[in-house]
């Protein structure tokens, strides 16, 4: 939550690929003061089942710049054999090789200003990824 001092942060992760949210991906949360200062992690959470990460830790009284690190590779190995099981005509690495994922993490830095809250919704699949400022 936000105060005249601070600056506050939420996020969520949908699966466009699969058209639900992304659970149990860890993210990290890490802030600086300045656009020269250097980053110091502030902790993280995972998102639950609806793709939300209520736990965030608060930003310091400062915070000029934000960088939220979302760890998907586990994700996608985890739904990927979901979605191969569920159905067998779809190949699970298809166009990807034995990889899987294109992009294993993602890292969204922003700018932010006291007293604002920021929402910063990931949409994710395999092969590419969008954000934007939520409300």
């Amino acid at each position: 939550m936000s105060t005249e001092t601070t600056a506050s942060v939420s996020t969520h992760i949908l699966d466009t690929s699969a058209g639900r949210p992304a659970g149990e991906v860890a993210v990290r949360l890490s802030a600086r003061p300045g656009r020269d200062a250097d980053w110091r992690a502030l902790g993280g959470s995972a998102t639950d089942a609806d793709g939300r990460c209520k736990d965030l830790p608060a930003l310091p009284e400062g915070t000029t710049h934000v960088r939220l690190d979302f760890a998907v590779e586990a994700y996608f190995a985890r739904s990927e054999k979901k979605q191969a099981d569920a159905q067998q005509d779809a190949p699970a690495n298809r166009d990807s090789g034995a990889q899987g994922v294109f992009f294993p993490e993602v890292t969204v830095t922003f700018a932010v200003v006291p007293g604002e809250h920021y929402h910063v919704p990931l949409l994710l699949n395999p092969f590419g990824y969008s954000v934007y400022r939520g409300s």
